[in-house]
């Protein structure tokens, strides 16, 4: 009995402190008397990048890594893109020792929370999903921040894969930072990525898992809802769900 417990506290305590924070914020909403009127973000269209991936670089298969704040939203948005065939929510960023929610929650590891995204270059590009990545998947301007979530595990952060994908993802923050899409700079870091470590099977689908749960219903529904208006020519109703990861993906 007392290894169920613990193993069920493990699993659902993140849920359960995420969800009394949004609770707090839907009930502050309704006693206000705009129960509709809950605390979202509408999104921002950044420009498409002038730099993306040609046919001569396109492979059949490719993976992207991205970190913007806690992973279920962001595993949820991509997980509605055409051409994604598979996006596991996992840390980026530290040492295998230390991948793990307990550890990473310190904020001292060097770990992100990050999605490791598989995609048919063929169908959709690594510039695409970095559009999606700033316009809806978070606010690339906070600095160790998302939404109700602080520390340096929710940074904004793209691990590329290859230099190719490092020239395109500086010079997309290079642009954008020459527009006037955001009222400041961008805080997103192009860091090295030395391995990825998918999170605990708890974490994986959660948003489609828990629909419900106010911390997705505020945070990470309307990012899929963004998603759906703003890139309507990729979205897909049905999300790719992920499959079982075993071992680090590199």
């Amino acid at each position: 009995m007392a290894r169920f417990f613990a193993n069920t506290f493990r699993q659902f305590s993140r849920g359960v402190i995420r969800a009394a924070i949004a609770s707090t914020a839907v009930a502050a909403v309704t006693f206000a008397g705009s129960a509709h009127a809950l605390p979202t973000e509408q999104g921002v269209l950044v420009p498409s990048p002038i730099h993306d991936e040609t046919s001569s670089t396109v492979a059949t298969s490719e993976t992207a890594v991205f970190a913007a704040g806690c992973f279920w939203g962001v595993q949820g948005v991509f997980q509605h893109v055409q051409g994604v065939t598979n996006v596991v929510s996992g840390y980026a960023g530290g040492a295998a020792e230390t991948a793990q929610y307990a550890t990473v929650s310190s904020g001292t590891t060097g770990h992100a929370e990050a999605v490791h995204i598989v995609f048919d270059p063929s169908k959709i590009s690594y510039g695409r999903l970095l559009q999606i990545y700033f316009s809806v998947a978070h606010d690339p301007t906070e600095i160790n921040r998302q939404g109700p979530d602080r520390g340096t595990q929710y940074r904004s952060a793209i691990f590329p894969v290859d230099t190719d994908q490092a020239r395109i993802a500086r010079d997309y923050i290079a642009q954008i930072n020459h527009t006037d899409t955001f009222d400041k700079p961008l805080a997103t870091t192009v860091e090295p990525l030395q391995a990825f470590y998918p999170a605990e099977s708890y974490h994986q689908d959660y948003l489609t898992l828990h629909p419900d749960l106010p911390y997705i219903v505020i945070n990470d529904l309307p990012k899929v809802d963004n998603l759906k208006r703003l890139f309507r020519i990729v979205y897909r109703d049905s999300p790719v769900l992920t499959s079982s990861v075993r071992g680090p993906a590199r």
